[in-house]
């Protein structure tokens, strides 16, 4: 659906008025395109410490123009403010600040670009998880980060985002994977957020079809944003196996025809479900995609136990029961990847929303608690936590709603499904097993939750 206030604010007249009476200018994101060749497309920024070294090893992967900037010297030219390019991306290595008084390094680095980003920069800060330094004042430091990057997030302007990477000791040969995608307008709507690297086995092999060789199933892929996950899946290489509900087959067959994938009607809340899917997977999956869900909104004093019941059923019970099946069956192979698609509802809550907000921050909790248990098999599992997307549900919200939800972001508008699409596609990387337990928020910095 069309946002006509950013068609307003972006047309020559409506610049000059938004500016005039000081309403919000969100910009036209840049996203990802088909035939980009190289994950940076401008110049890119690196400074701080020797995690910064180690991305500069790889760095002319990601853009041909590398530059730097600090007190340490450096291969690639130094970038000077105010005459350096424009800057697209800019990652500052930030995990060799021990103590208060290196914090100020964070303004030092910061503050004089601040004035020279492109349109819509992607900022990287490194860093190390607090909880796994021994010293308190370098594990207060480290935690530090996550307040900077947060608000620092908010205050970039031209559809600018900032993320903040701890990087685990063994995690380093993971950081072209997850700076690939942070760095790139693959993340165009995924701000503020602050995601662990731990090691990991498994390596990109093919970076024009990370996922080649894999097999992926989604769920309640027959149209909005399980579509769009299919068809990224299958653009970056894997072979899609398409799943909705038999009164959805002819859109399922279309699409999975489309992207020379296959398609499985069946309903995931029959009592035989989980065994109905295994007979239909009998070579097995790689990655799993647990995007089915419906809503049945009603205030707590107005919820009826048929709305309740099917909600969770649909959002959290059969994901737990087809997960735990495709697992022990070992359909879903090892390194292999689980991603449940969560919301910012299940996080912060939504009025009307109590059954659908119950069912998703149950998602993130079976994500949290299973993590540990399938990582001797090399299986990780994370929660995608789309905000406002801009789909045929969110279309029918009123006028006034779906306004507050498009602007209460850093970005100020809504995403699209191309946007989780992205973030699903990024976790169900062999590499991104240095991720697990965890949740990415899609949400363009939405100001709901933490």
């Amino acid at each position: 659906m069309s946002d006509r206030y950013i068609d307003f604010a972006n047309s020559s007249l409506g610049h000059r008025l938004v500016a005039a009476i000081g309403l919000p200018s969100p910009v036209r994101l840049e996203r990802w395109q088909a035939g980009r060749l190289r994950p940076v497309e401008g110049a890119l920024l690196i400074g701080g410490g020797g995690l910064a070294t180690k991305v500069m090893a790889f760095a002319n992967k990601l853009t041909d123009a590398v530059y730097s900037y600090g007190p340490e010297p450096s291969a690639a030219p130094a970038w000077i403010p105010g005459h350096g390019p424009k800057l697209k991306a800019v990652l500052f290595d930030a995990s060799q600040l021990q103590h208060t008084d290196q914090l100020k390094q964070l303004r030092e680095f910061f503050q004089p670009l601040l004035k020279n980003l492109d349109h819509s920069p992607h900022l990287v800060i490194l860093g190390r998880a607090p909880e796994s330094l021994g010293d308190p004042f370098a594990a207060s430091a480290q935690r530090a980060l996550e307040g900077f990057s947060r608000s620092l997030a908010k205050e970039l302007r031209s559809g600018g985002t900032l993320q903040l990477l701890y990087v685990d000791d063994g995690a380093e040969d993971q950081l072209e994977g997850a700076l690939r995608f942070f760095l790139s307008p693959k993340s165009a709507y995924v701000s503020g957020q602050v995601i662990r690297l731990n090691a990991c086995a498994t390596q990109v092999q093919d970076w024009t079809r990370p996922l080649a060789g894999n097999k992926a199933l989604v769920t309640g892929a027959a149209r909005g944003i399980g579509a769009a996950i299919a068809e990224t899946l299958a653009r970056d290489g894997a072979e899609v196996i398409l799943l909705d509900v038999p009164q959805a087959k002819a859109d399922l067959d279309a699409l999975a025809a489309r992207l020379g994938g296959r398609s499985i009607a069946l309903d995931i809340c029959a009592e035989d479900a989980a065994t109905q899917l295994i007979e239909e997977l009998p070579d097995g999956i790689d990655i799993v995609v647990h995007n089915a869900g419906i809503t049945r909104d009603k205030t707590l004093a107005n919820m009826t136990p048929e709305y309740w019941d099917a909600v969770l059923a649909v959002n959290l019970n059969a994901p737990q029961v087809l997960t735990k099946t495709l697992l022990d069956s070992a359909t879903l192979h090892d390194n292999g990847r689980v991603v449940l698609l969560a919301s910012i509802s299940g996080i912060a809550g939504n009025r009307g929303q109590t059954n659908y907000a119950a069912s998703k921050a149950g998602l993130i909790g079976l994500a949290q608690a299973w993590a540990p248990l399938l990582k001797e098999r090399g299986i990780s599992i994370n929660a995608v936590a789309p905000g406002f997307i801009e789909t045929q549900m969110t279309a029918h919200i009123p006028f006034a709603l779906r306004e507050a939800g498009r602007r209460m972001s850093s970005l100020g508008q809504g995403g699209l499904p191309q946007d989780v699409a992205e973030a699903v596609a990024w976790l169900g990387q062999p590499g991104s097993g240095a991720v697990s337990g965890q949740v990415l928020r899609v949400c363009g910095q939405s100001l709901l939750g933490a």
